[in-house]
């Protein structure tokens, strides 16, 4: 797992280096990027949640062949093995949940940086150790992501989309989940994520809309 893991992290490394202007092949690219990121001067060292799209909890052969680009939460998932579905719901009460806050701090971030960002990090100023910031010395404290970590100078690194939960597992079984907890029904009936029943045998995809499975 540890070779595993490893591997996983050279790759990744290897394919977010040019987004920070740096070389792929480098030998050196894991203590570079080792040292940018514990480097407080660097204003623009955090892009790993930016541009999050998706999250998905399905078997890992769903989606072993396809490039998701880093915009996905991935939960390998078999509901074949969940007789009470009690894993399914741990899922979707904490890790899902979890996900729509990042997505959604992104979204609103992006959408509108003055209200519900944080503005310029580069003139923040820490509040009371852990309070919050304020945009230079003074005003209201600001909340959700700094322009940099949304955007590279040239262009925006985040497309504003909300959350779509993709889940493998029968639709009763997501649904009565849903009807147990309100923060649930809250973000499904509202529409604050779009949420997808995936059937992983037949690539069936029905949507949850208002309560009710439709195709589509």
């Amino acid at each position: 797992m540890r070779t595993w893991l490893q591997r996983a992290g050279e790759q990744a490394r290897r394919g977010r280096a040019p987004q920070l202007g740096l070389a792929a092949d480098t030998p050196e690219l894991e203590q570079t990027l080792d040292r940018r990121g514990a480097d407080w001067s660097q204003t623009r060292p955090e892009w790993g949640l930016a541009n999050n799209a998706s999250f998905i909890a399905a078997p890992r052969r769903c989606t072993a062949l396809l490039d998701l680009a880093g915009r996905s939460f991935l939960h390998d998932y078999d509901w074949r093995t969940d007789s009470d579905f009690a894993r399914l719901e741990a899922i979707m009460t904490a890790p899902l949940v979890v996900a729509h806050w990042i997505n959604m701090q992104y979204n609103a971030s992006v959408t509108d940086n003055r209200k519900f960002g944080s503005g310029n990090k580069v003139l923040h100023n820490v509040v009371g150790g852990h309070i919050g910031v304020f945009e230079g010395n003074g005003g209201d404290l600001r909340i959700g992501l700094p322009l940099q970590s949304l955007h590279d100078g040239e262009r925006w690194r985040h497309e504003p989309l909300r959350l779509s939960a993709y889940l493998a597992a029968p639709p009763e079984a997501i649904a009565e989940i849903i009807a147990r907890h309100e923060v649930l029904t809250s973000l499904t009936h509202n529409g604050w994520l779009h949420l997808f029943a995936l059937d992983d045998q037949s690539g069936e995809v029905l949507a949850y809309r208002g309560g009710q499975w439709v195709t589509g």
